[in-house]
């Protein structure tokens, strides 16, 4: 048994620390993410290099677990470590073989509560793309591409959708990026063949509406500027014509309604 309100002000030792990491693959909702979660967003910064890149050795590794709460909340913990700028290439890796093959894309779920394997994987995204990490950050961009393009019959309902519109916007706010890296990867989204809802199809697949309403967001994160952290001035997007035209192209296609 841990005592959680012992080690909110404890400093972490191997064993705490093993032992809350394991925490975060609890099928309880409340230990998996208001304790241990939230413990270990606490002992990241006091974590040495060593341990930190020793506990996204284990997230990475967690990504290919049974358990769909223990693979969605990896990527949280990775999206920790990369802002205090801890990251191996083999972390991506297993992120990249992980985030677009995912089929359980449940929003909330009754008794293992949040499960978020779209938002979660947007947060490593933007953590990543929107700091120094890589020096390149199109395979970030064609990844959340890859994810939008993905089989699956669940519709976004959990605003997972403007959760990656706005990792999207964070990694197209570098200023180093050119305007073929911000607009590359929108080209397979852009081959898709018209999905309009008809008489003789039926509704908008969910992944056709998924990825319009993920554009859209992003379209007016591209107007408006991206917030880097909630209550911080917009960061304009350095191609944000050039973006939100080719954003606006489309979505036309597939919606009649846009112009």
């Amino acid at each position: 048994m841990i005592d959680w309100s012992a080690l909110e002000t404890a400093a972490p030792t191997p064993d705490t620390l093993a032992a809350v990491s394991a925490a975060l693959r609890s099928a309880d909702p409340h230990v998996r993410d208001t304790l241990a979660y939230e413990q270990l967003c606490r002992w990241a910064p006091l974590l040495t290099p060593e341990q930190r890149l020793a506990l996204g050795d284990e997230m990475a590794e967690r990504l290919s677990d049974p358990d769909i709460q223990a693979r969605t909340f990896a990527p949280l913990v990775l999206a920790e470590l990369a802002d205090l700028g801890a990251h191996r290439p083999a972390w991506l890796d297993a992120f990249a073989h992980w985030y677009p093959a995912e089929s359980d894309l449940r929003g909330w779920d009754g008794e293992l509560g949040w499960l978020h394997a779209v938002a979660h994987g947007a947060d490593y995204l933007a953590a990543l793309g929107r700091g120094p990490l890589l020096a390149d950050p199109t395979p970030l961009l064609e990844l959340a591409a890859a994810r939008l393009l993905a089989p699956t019959d669940h519709v976004l309902d959990a605003m997972e959708d403007d959760r990656l519109g706005r990792a999207l916007a964070q990694i197209l706010a570098r200023p180093d990026l050119t305007e073929r890296q911000a607009l590359g990867w929108l080209d397979p989204i852009a081959a898709q063949p018209p999905r309009r809802p008809s008489a003789t199809s039926g509704g908008v697949p969910a992944v056709v509406s998924n990825t319009l309403r993920t554009l859209r967001m992003l379209h007016v994160l591209a107007d408006r500027g991206v917030r880097m952290e909630r209550g911080a001035d917009p960061v304009p997007l350095p191609h944000s014509a050039a973006l939100r035209e080719r954003i606006a192209g489309i979505l036309v296609v597939n919606s009649p309604f846009t112009g």
